[in-house]
């Protein structure tokens, strides 16, 4: 088996590609620094049982980054069997919703919402490619969205919109891909320790401290790590297109 983690050399997506990783999978991450950047991280994920590592540099957000990522893993490895759609930006400056930039709002639609688009369009025609020369393939697409999806920041409205907008990427493709037995899900974390919440942590600290999260902690990578694992194993094969929650309970609504 092999997988496809964009964003995968740091965050969430390293959690998921060494969670991968040790069920054996055949490793290719994607990422914007160059591969002399990333070689200790490629490392950690061999040493955590892939047999194989594969970096893709390229830019998501870009049709020449796409198809540049799905070329490499074609010509080193030859197959795909899942994709996991992990990259994804905040907004440079965190802005009311009176005062969003255009230019803030599209580089965020281009790389957390085109990007994941187009990206499963590609992959999802070749699975089928794969599907249809042996019966006894199996593919599968996991979506890595955000509570934001939902739950409502006005200080970086765009991001927001990004997110609700990937949430039916989820459902489209599920409902494309049924026929070939092609699963596609979507895993929501909430407040998760990664470099994109650092700046924020005094903030999160007190409000998870305050009951913020039913589980009164932050989330971690190897949380959607081990949820992600347990979709590409086909754990739930009659579930397509539904949402995990991996927020702590932040989204249950409570009085």
């Amino acid at each position: 088996m092999t997988a496809l983690i964009t964003g995968g050399s740091r965050g969430i997506g390293l959690g998921v590609a060494l969670a991968l990783a040790k069920e054996g999978h055949r490793i290719a991450i994607n990422g914007m620094r160059p591969e002399d950047q990333v070689t200790e991280v490629l490392e950690q994920i061999k040493a955590a049982g892939a047999p194989e590592v594969l970096y893709c540099q390229g830019d998501v957000g870009t049709e020449e980054g796409r198809a540049a990522i799905i070329d490499r893993i074609r010509s080193e490895f030859g197959s795909l069997n899942v994709l996991v759609n992990n990259a994804g930006v905040a907004p440079a400056d965190r802005k009311d919703v009176l005062e969003t930039t255009i230019e803030s709002y599209q580089r965020l639609m281009s790389i957390n919402l085109e990007g994941p688009y187009f990206l499963t369009q590609a992959v999802a025609n070749w699975l089928i490619e794969q599907k249809q020369a042996d019966s006894e393939f199996q593919g599968t697409i996991v979506n890595v969205n955000s509570i934001s999806a939902t739950v409502v920041s006005t200080n970086r409205g765009e991001y927001c919109v990004s997110k609700a907008g990937l949430g039916m990427v989820t459902q489209l493709f599920a409902a494309r891909l049924g026929e070939f037995d092609l699963p596609v899900y979507e895993v929501r974390p909430g407040v998760t320790k990664t470099d994109m919440t650092s700046g924020v942590t005094d903030k999160y600290d007190k409000l998870i401290a305050d009951g913020l999260c039913v589980t009164p902690r932050w989330g971690f990578p190897e949380d959607i790590g081990k949820a992600v694992a347990s979709l590409a194993r086909r754990d739930f094969p009659y579930s397509t297109g539904q949402t995990i929650m991996i927020d702590g309970g932040l989204t249950i609504p409570r009085l």
